[in-house]
């Protein structure tokens, strides 16, 4: 039998855990495509550099054009990152005819649409899974296992680095910098952790399930983002103490005339299923119109998870071209331009934290600012103070359910009186 030829462009962390699985499962996947797999060329920078023990290093090269210019390449796996000059390489490759493999969220969330539309009009694949949750199987899911039915909201638990700090904070009391630094230390977040922590990571994933799950063409810019920097131990204790624990989440819902997305810190109830998803793991939480929820979790990171569905990838890319039918799964997808639904116009329940000063008073103002805003206070609890000492005291709200454009007001109507000793922390209840 004839091999299916791999060209792999970049051989990192995820390239060296897919050709340790290509080495170590070859006969078994030789028998589930019909012929061997193998690793022809490998791109890299540094030639010399350490690689796992399973490449033969007389297949690497640095020279782009020993790879994307072999016409014997049957199948090209990127797992390089980043956007440049990634982009050329996975659209040279597919203008060549031949499917290509990624793992690659960031160029998937800035040009996935063109890249999908790319490949269905030269009949060849791009295929992702890897892209969104690690090992997690959940682009299978959304393409395959739920084609029949219509995705009516998701909610996920998608930045490994976000869940560890946050689950350590929780556990341990640690401040947000030590549980960086020990999340560093591990390996479990990058030197300059700022994509993880700030939430662009989360948001460029959204806005890959965001294509399969609402068929939803969306700028990765416009989702409205935010990290986990803002978060102090004295949140978790407080959202402890009403029953909730804080997770970094990736939101979205399908709307009448368009789409919610959004990817911020949350409460979320203490007995729900991603209420107890803690360190690197991941989890992803799916409605449909049909099948009502269910929930995917695992490890979301790491040589060897995302690895598992870099191959799976590659599985069924190298069985489409073995039989003709290559391409077909990507014509499978189907997007159009969605508008985003405001920030403003989301409803829900909202954690507020004041820092103010203890004087008689204050608590009646904040609360004439929530109320002629038209937001109601559903649970009050003040820590420290009692005694007019105008010292800074902490005072939580919850309230009920309001829109978020009028919190926004009461909150700079309160910034502006001079009440607050701090800027206040709004986290949105997730329900």
């Amino acid at each position: 039998m004839n091999p299916i030829r791999i060209g792999l462009l970049g051989c990192g962390t995820v390239g060296g855990g897919v050709v340790h699985l290509l080495r170590s499962n070859a006969e078994y996947l030789a028998q589930s495509v019909g012929a061997p797999l193998e690793v022809a060329s490998v791109l890299v920078r540094d030639v010399d550099k350490e690689r796992v023990p399973a490449l033969d290093r007389a297949r690497l090269t640095s020279d782009p054009e020993d790879v994307l210019g072999d016409p014997a390449i049957d199948v090209f796996v990127e797992v390089m990152g980043g956007v440049n000059p990634t982009r050329g390489y996975v659209e040279r490759a597919i203008d060549t005819k031949r499917s290509v493999v990624t793992a690659n969220k960031m160029l998937l969330a800035m040009h996935g649409p063109a890249l999908v539309e790319r490949a269905i009009a030269k009949g060849v694949d791009l295929a992702f899974e890897g892209s969104v949750g690690g090992g997690i199987p959940v682009v299978r899911v959304l393409r395959e296992a739920l084609a029949s039915d219509w995705v009516v909201k998701l909610e996920g638990i998608v930045n490994g680095t976000c869940n560890y700090v946050l689950t350590k904070m929780r556990m341990e009391g640690l401040s947000f910098d030590a549980a960086v630094r020990e999340a560093q230390a591990k390996g479990y977040a990058e030197a300059d952790p700022g994509l993880d922590v700030d939430g662009h990571d989360a948001a460029h994933k959204l806005v890959v399930l965001a294509m399969l799950a609402f068929g939803a063409r969306v700028e990765a810019g416009q989702v409205p983002t935010e990290g986990i920097r803002g978060i102090d131990p004295i949140d978790h204790r407080f959202a402890e103490r009403f029953g909730f624990v804080i997770k970094h989440l990736a939101i979205g819902r399908d709307r009448q005339h368009g789409v919610e997305l959004r990817v911020h810190p949350a409460l979320v109830k203490r007995d729900t299923p991603l209420a107890n998803v803690n360190g690197v793991l991941n989890a992803i939480a799916l409605e449909g119109r049909a099948l009502g929820p269910t929930l995917l979790s695992g490890r979301g990171a790491g040589d060897l998870p995302t690895a598992v569905s870099v191959v799976a990838d590659v599985l069924d890319v190298a069985r489409a071209r073995r039989n003709g039918f290559a391409g077909l799964a990507t014509r499978g997808i189907q997007m159009q331009a969605r508008p985003l639904t405001s920030l403003d116009e989301v409803r829900g329940r909202y954690y507020l934290r004041f820092q103010v000063h203890d004087r008689p008073g204050v608590l009646a103002r904040l609360a004439g600012a929530l109320g002629e805003a038209g937001v109601s206070i559903e649970q009050m609890v003040q820590e420290g103070g009692g005694g007019s000492t105008g010292l800074p005291v902490e005072i939580v709200m919850l309230t009920h359910e309001s829109v978020e454009r009028d919190v926004r007001r009461a909150l700079e109507a309160i910034a502006g009186s001079g009440v607050a000793a701090s800027p206040t922390r709004l986290l949105r209840i997730q329900e």
